[in-house]
């Protein structure tokens, strides 16, 4: 299971960071980061990108696996039963989509557009579970996603309100009957 997803900068400035097991208390929110930070950016980048051990926070056999890009930190926390393979692999889906949505991301994206980096997170990744892992899946959710958000502000515009049936038709989705 995925504990936490933390992006943060060479100077340890977190540019994102979501928790999927709970650390309470702002402080000890910020202790985490800055322990996580401390472990990864003392290693040279020739070195491989995982790392055993052991946040408080989280328990024992922690893994923290990671990727340096230019100027990022994406370090994932997993516990031991993830493989390192498979979570390297997630780092790059990850980036890759947001490479894809931002044409060349980088900080400054992640800083003015942290809601649809949450988005595009949250289509791969819910509740410490992978969701999904084809970068085309993903990138079609996220423009379904920004379709129906620009048609609702422009029928709002207009004084008009589709109903969630007409708005699935129209994404070619079917509504599921329960």
């Amino acid at each position: 299971m995925i504990k936490g997803i933390i992006i943060v900068n060479n100077s340890g400035k977190p540019r994102l960071v979501k928790f999927y097991q709970n650390v309470f208390g702002e402080e000890r929110q910020q202790s985490v980061i800055r322990r996580v930070f401390q472990q990864v950016s003392n290693r040279s980048d020739s070195f491989c990108n995982y790392l055993e051990g052991s946040i408080p926070e989280w328990g024992d056999n922690i893994k923290l696996i990671y990727r340096h890009y230019a100027t990022l930190y994406f370090v994932f926390a997993v516990d031991a039963q993830e493989s390192d393979l498979g979570i390297l692999d997630l780092i790059q889906v990850f980036v890759e989509a947001l490479d894809k949505q931002f044409e060349n991301v980088c900080e400054l994206d992640l800083i003015f557009h942290s809601d649809r980096v949450h988005y595009i997170l949250d289509e791969i990744v819910m509740g410490g579970m992978v969701l999904e892992t084809n970068i085309n899946s993903i990138l079609q959710a996220i423009n379904d996603q920004e379709r129906m958000h620009k048609q609702s502000i422009k029928n709002a515009t207009a004084g008009k309100s589709d109903s969630v049936d007409a708005i699935s038709t129209k994404l070619g989705a079917s509504r599921i009957a329960w």
